[in-house]
């Protein structure tokens, strides 16, 4: 089953940027995957194509107008269509590692970018749009927001990583953000690699990297402690 991503944005230009590359690329060019980047002025009736108009009640900005988003995605997902409808929106729940699996092993996504000040509250109600965040923070668009979903969820199809259990032992996939990883030379500027990794002693290994996983995440990220069953 190919993972099938429309984009509707006012940008289709910047798809598919960086995801034309490496193993997210080389997946696109065998039928992996597929994108569709559409432009949401195709949907405009009017002869500018305007696609937004200024807030109700005040305020600065525009804001992306619901009867020109909804032609935009009853085009892209008629009735019947499974994919899941996502808006990308600062406001939105952030994205986790959780949620990317989820979207990776369903049909694809049909996902909005949004612009401006944001999109009218009718149009995400009517069309049942779940808003997605990838982080805490304000980007021009959603465009930028919609190529690092792509990503998280794209290396994650069948055949894309050449090794997949490599993607079972990444930041979050455990609760846990990474270990540390070291590779030759045995020793860089004076710093040798840890001795536990050059044992050979498997189980020995194994324990240091969740203890350093542990570590790295009560530094960095203690929230994600509070559901961790921590080794002994």
């Amino acid at each position: 089953m190919t993972f099938k991503a429309s984009v509707l944005t006012l940008y289709p230009e910047m798809f598919p940027g960086g995801l034309g590359l490496s193993l997210a690329g080389r997946a696109l060019e065998v039928g992996t995957w597929s994108l569709e980047a559409i432009q949401i002025r195709d949907f405009a009736s009017d002869r500018h194509h305007t696609v937004d108009d200024t807030p109700a009640g005040g305020g600065a900005g525009m804001v992306m107008r619901a009867d020109v988003l909804a032609k935009a995605i009853d085009h892209t997902s008629p009735s019947g269509d499974p994919r899941p409808k996502l808006l990308m929106s600062p406001r939105g729940k952030p994205l986790t590692q959780a949620r990317v699996r989820e979207l990776a092993a369903g049909p694809g996504a049909v996902i909005v970018c949004g612009r401006f000040e944001g999109v009218d509250q009718r149009l995400i109600e009517a069309r049942g749009l779940e808003e997605v965040s990838i982080g805490d923070f304000i980007l021009s668009g959603g465009e930028p927001a919609a190529l690092v979903l792509l990503d998280a969820v794209v290396r994650l199809l069948p055949g894309v990583m050449g090794n997949a259990v490599s993607g079972e032992e990444e930041s979050f996939e455990n609760g846990l953000l990474e270990h540390p990883h070291y590779t030759r030379p045995q020793e860089f500027e004076g710093r040798p690699i840890p001795d536990v990794l050059v044992s050979g002693n498997h189980k020995k290994i194994a324990a240091w990297r969740r203890a350093e996983s542990e570590k790295l995440t009560r530094e960095r990220r203690p929230d994600l402690l509070a559901a961790q069953p921590l080794a002994k």
